[in-house]
């Protein structure tokens, strides 16, 4: 129907103005397609590997932190200081391993400090009892704004069961 109004019209200005109407009905309905694509493919996506990633059998633990902050110190993900870490997703982590995540501590005190690690909320609480939280923090004293990278090492005990989802606070502080 449209293209025979395309040919119906006489002059030039009529044919740029429906010429630009079907060029945007078809760009709209590009964009609805691959919306409607990309949703059918999440949707399979969730039902297949669903059930293959969310049963969490004996061995399987999965971690997130409820909250990473800093008091006096900045917490960030690249050494820029442009980027915040407010959370950390440790993601499947298997009894007897360990997952290492890297952040950038920058001194945001107006002294030289050195930084104190405190976990809390462990959520159930008996997760704490299975697993540890070191960092490669060296005990260096930082100057005012100075930044440095430290390793978070979240470690699961060989023995640890029960536990298939938890989440814990992370507190890095200052100490002038």
């Amino acid at each position: 129907m449209i293209w025979q109004r395309l040919r119906k019209v006489p002059n030039k200005v009529n044919e740029r103005t429906v010429h630009s109407k079907v060029l945007s009905t078809i760009q709209i309905s590009n964009r609805v397609h691959k919306k409607v694509v990309f949703a059918t493919i999440c949707i399979i996506l969730v039902v297949v590997l669903g059930p293959i990633f969310g049963k969490s059998g004996p061995g399987r633990t999965v971690a997130r932190a409820g909250s990473m902050s800093g008091v006096g110190a900045g917490i960030y993900w690249d050494q820029a200081c442009a980027n915040r870490t407010l959370s950390l997703d440790w993601g499947l982590v298997e009894p007897g391993s360990s997952s290492t995540m890297r952040v950038y501590v920058r001194n945001e005190d107006d002294s030289a400090v050195s930084l104190w690690m405190t976990t809390s909320n462990w959520t159930p609480q008996i997760a704490s009892e299975y697993m540890t939280l070191i960092w490669t923090y060296s005990g260096r004293i930082l100057s005012t704004n100075e930044v440095v990278p430290i390793d978070l090492i979240l470690t699961v005990c060989p023995n640890a069961s029960g536990i298939t989802d938890f989440s814990l606070d992370v507190i890095i502080t200052t100490i002038g």
